[in-house]
């Protein structure tokens, strides 16, 4: 069976890692037939090439390289490619899926963690933040927005801001100020990240001491339902192709 090789983008702090691991369990336990690896581009080990290059080493003369990234941004359209690439393993037929973003499924995690510390919907008095990394590629940022206007339109909440925690704006204070001016009494913290991490913490420090904040999407069985689903649409579209 063509091996599904998960890769996130790695980190310094070890919690990123560990959500990661957890999350590929779950999608072990939903496919225990199928050879799922985990994989980093960067910071954290084992590295993309590597992996892949043990997948080669293992036999399997195909495998589906799953980004694990929220957005089409640099590292999707860039950097897991010429990861891909530098690997040069000509025995080993190399797919590369859709990342995870958008789809439903994020967005329904993201709700449940809002709710696991307490958030509920129709609460007037509360301005929710989605809390994004922030890309300089501009369609990434503006998926997080329209999530953020989507979740505006319909939760009944004083108001939904999106924010990121670098490289665009808003930051998390203006974000905060701007709920403020809605009406807004207390500020919670959706996250738009899939682990912990350096940015995820930048959004925790800015959101301040009084906001609730919700954990990243983590090891939530709809994200690897949809991590499946990469997978299995990577190998359909590669079928059709070929056909």
């Amino acid at each position: 069976m063509t091996a599904l090789v998960a890769v996130a983008h790695g980190s310094r702090d070890p919690r990123s890692a560990a959500v990661v691991h957890a999350l590929l369990d779950v999608v072990r336990a939903m496919q225990p037939s199928l050879d799922v690896r985990g994989s980093f581009l960067d910071l954290s080990v084992p590295l993309l090439g590597d992996v892949l290059r043990g997948v080669a080493a293992d036999g399997h003369r195909s495998a589906v390289v799953v980004p694990l990234l929220l957005g089409k941004a640099f590292h999707a359209r860039v950097d897991v490619p010429s990861a891909v690439a530098e690997a040069r393993l000509p025995s080993l037929d190399v797919t590369i899926a859709d990342v995870l973003g958008p789809d439903p499924r994020l967005e329904s995690a993201a709700l449940r963690r809002l709710a696991s510390v307490g958030v509920r919907s129709r609460d007037r008095s509360l301005g929710v933040i989605l809390a994004g990394a922030g890309s300089s590629h501009a369609p990434a940022n503006a998926l997080v927005s329209s999530i953020a206007a989507r979740w505006a339109a319909g939760s009944g909440w004083a108001g939904v801001e999106a924010a990121f925690a670098s490289a665009a704006t808003p930051d998390v204070p203006t974000a905060v100020a701007r709920l403020r001016a809605q009406g807004a009494r207390r500020i919670a913290v959706a996250s738009w990240f899939l682990a912990p991490g350096f940015l995820p913490d930048r959004v925790i420090r800015l959101a301040g001491e009084d906001a609730v904040i919700a954990p990243p999407l983590g090891a939530d069985p709809e994200v690897a339902e949809l991590i499946l689903h990469r997978y299995y649409s990577a190998l359909t579209n590669e079928l059709a192709e070929i056909a």
